[in-house]
């Protein structure tokens, strides 16, 4: 806990000891930086428990299809070594020849919703190709996690959103980078008013003036706000102390902490 709020961490990305290093640098070149972290769960932890972050929403994001159950095996065993702090989202792949097996096996293993990310994985929010992945997490109530906005790229445009969250109207998203990284205004303007989406505030508040991003937080209002550090492109302790220098109201800390990210993931207080 910190300032008397329990804390959960919605935006995560953890790897594998042996590759860490290596995809913690990738992030920073691919965003055009240099990322903070080393990336491994224990680096999370070590520093989530120096500043008071409880738990933690984690994944990892496949390139191709064939890395698709591994990263998912993967995540599923960091969660079951957490101790219940760790809840994960596994990967998919649009193009996978077994798309509806490995969204199956991601099941069996337990996970809480899906990581998306259409700049890194190459497909447009609104192409043909994730439509099966929206009619299965939509009919399951699956969460999925969804990188949005890259001013460099179409793929993730908050307007490709748009159309698949009035189609899919029970579908549970979360808008990463509150909707729109790099794009922040025009996708909060956007996106504010279609009632099933989420955002969380991950890689967004470095970049934004406080008055800003508290103007976009309300636009949304507090109760469709997720905490998220983009781990390991930011650290927990800086992205935290960013999120209290807002001055938000203790019902908006509360909400948006931790409340929320109960809600749309299923976590049990």
């Amino acid at each position: 806990m910190n300032n008397g709020y329990c804390i959960i961490d919605a935006h995560c990305h953890i790897y594998p000891a042996k590759i860490a290093a290596r995809a913690a640098a990738g992030i920073g070149t691919f965003y055009r930086t240099k990322s903070a972290c080393g990336g491994t769960a224990e680096e999370l932890l070590r520093r989530a428990d120096a500043c008071g972050i409880d738990r933690f929403i984690v994944e990892s994001v496949a390139t191709s299809a064939h890395q698709v159950r591994d990263i998912n095996e993967f995540i599923a065993a960091e969660v079951a070594a957490a101790g219940g702090r760790f809840f994960g989202l596994g990967t998919l792949y649009p193009d996978s020849p077994d798309l509806v097996g490995d969204y199956r096996h991601l099941r069996e293993l337990g996970l809480h919703g899906i990581k998306l990310h259409p700049d890194i994985q190459g497909f447009k929010i609104d192409d043909f190709r994730c439509l099966r992945i929206y009619e299965m997490c939509e009919a399951d109530g699956l969460p999925i996690l969804m990188h949005t906005g890259d001013s460099r790229y179409d793929y993730s445009n908050p307007n490709r959103l748009i159309p698949i969250l009035r189609i899919y109207t029970g579908l549970k998203l979360i808008a990463a980078h509150m909707g729109g990284y790099t794009m922040w205004e025009e996708a909060s303007r956007k996106l504010c008013d279609i009632e099933n989406i989420t955002v969380d505030c991950s890689s967004t508040l470095p970049y934004l003036p406080r008055e800003t991003a508290v103007e976009i937080i309300r636009r949304f209002g507090a109760g469709r706000v997720l905490f998220g550090t983009d781990y390991p492109l930011w650290t927990p302790e800086g992205e935290l102390a960013s999120f209290f220098s807002l001055g938000l109201t203790p019902e908006e800390n509360k909400a948006i902490l931790a409340d929320n990210a109960r809600r749309v993931f299923g976590i049990a207080e």
